[in-house]
């Protein structure tokens, strides 16, 4: 080896040493998952501590439609699942399964992970905190629960403004930079000192700015609120009383810490689609109010705040909730995760739409543009 080349490689090795040792001295030791698992995946249950949400001992079956699997998918949907990679489609009708499908070895027991589709989940946590009495309201300040929101600017942040994703909190969104508080949250073990780390950056309440942050504290706040943890909450108060046929999992930072609430939530298509079913019907299952029906229908009015990103009124979003109110004459309301999970709803026609998969595609607007897909070619299916 020449002199250059040695000199090339003590000194590779010394900006290795100094970058491992800046890592450790920034408690960032996290950085090392990311590069490892490099991105996000649907299966990252068997790389992460999982807390498990029990099924009742004798679930709600769902009913087969008469047309169960006998209704044609057009054509755009089937090149859809092929791009995309889907797992798994499922199309509920009036309470029943009118057609379902599975790719790649996965099944109708398979678990997946939601991604964000978790947000709404802890947004209708959130509803069923308040309808017992331990939240009094949206309009609740945050500090009433978390002594850090206690002082200055954060003081001034409500549950309402978690909901709507207009904290001012400067939670970085970034799901490729190894760095970013994002993925410190998913590869990290400590979210506790993660979002003590948070300061108020604007005035809350003003602008809508999409921050996994915004969820991750509201799940600290029902976790204060309830005594419980997301995943035990979740099991008393919506998986079981749902009937749901398969136990589900929640991915937490560390085995005795909190639930990663803004992803991370595992089920399959059957069981994502009965919280559907329960927002289709205001909250109502079988008869039992789980969510209050006027928390169900303020979570699906638009925020109407300023996007941050492009200074135009926010009618997409309401309390983390994806909302399309005016798409071709129906009011679409649907949860979304990053590779294209969704859990799509069509009041119009009663209808539950599940898609996972490993892909999504490119955005129109504020929407995924397979989710106009999955709504237009769904609705041919149950004309």
């Amino acid at each position: 080896m020449n002199r250059k080349a040695k000199r090339f490689g003590l000194g590779t090795l010394l900006l290795l040493g100094l970058l491992a040792a800046w890592i450790h001295m920034a408690d960032k030791n996290y950085v090392y998952r990311a590069l490892v698992y490099n991105f996000a995946d649907i299966d990252d249950n068997t790389i992460f501590e999982q807390r498990e949400i029990a099924a009742p001992a004798a679930g709600q079956p769902w009913p087969l439609a008469e047309k169960y699997n006998r209704v044609e998918q057009p054509s755009e949907l089937k090149q859809l699942h092929k791009e995309l990679e889907s797992v798994a489609f499922l199309v509920v009708k009036d309470d029943s399964i009118l057609y379902e499908q599975y790719w790649d070895d996965y099944s109708g027991e398979s678990l997946s992970n939601s991604f964000s589709m978790a947000k709404s989940i802890v947004s209708m946590l959130v509803g069923v905190a308040i309808k017992e009495g331990k939240i009094k309201s949206v309009e609740q300040p945050v500090g009433d629960f978390l002594p850090d929101f206690r002082k200055g600017d954060k003081a001034r942040i409500t549950i309402k403004h978690l909901l709507w994703m207009s904290s001012g909190l400067n939670w970085e969104e970034s799901y490729v930079n190894p760095l970013s508080m994002t993925t410190e949250a998913y590869y990290g073990s400590d979210l506790e000192k993660l979002i003590k780390r948070l300061d108020v950056e604007e005035a809350p309440g003003q602008r809508w700015s999409y921050k996994s942050g915004d969820t991750q504290v509201l799940a600290f706040v029902l976790q204060q609120a309830t005594g419980k943890s997301l995943s035990a909450y979740a099991e008393e108060k919506l998986w079981k009383p749902l009937g749901a046929a398969w136990d589900a999992e929640w991915s937490v930072d560390q085995p005795a810490g909190i639930e990663k609430a803004y992803c991370c939530f595992f089920s399959n298509a059957r069981d994502f689609a009965r919280l559907g079913r329960l927002y289709l019907q205001n909250g109502i299952w079988n008869g039992d109010t789980i969510v209050p029906p006027a928390y169900v229908k303020a979570s699906l009015t638009p925020n109407g705040l300023t996007n941050a990103s492009t200074g135009k009124k926010v009618d997409f979003y309401g309390y983390q909730w994806w909302l399309m109110p005016h798409y071709k004459g129906q009011n679409i309301f649907y949860a979304r995760g990053i590779l294209g999970q969704y859990l799509i709803m069509i009041p119009e026609k009663n209808v539950v739409i599940v898609r996972l998969g490993k892909q999504r595609g490119e955005r129109v607007g504020e929407h995924p543009g397979e989710v106009m897909t999955m709504i237009d070619a769904v609705n041919k299916m149950v004309k």
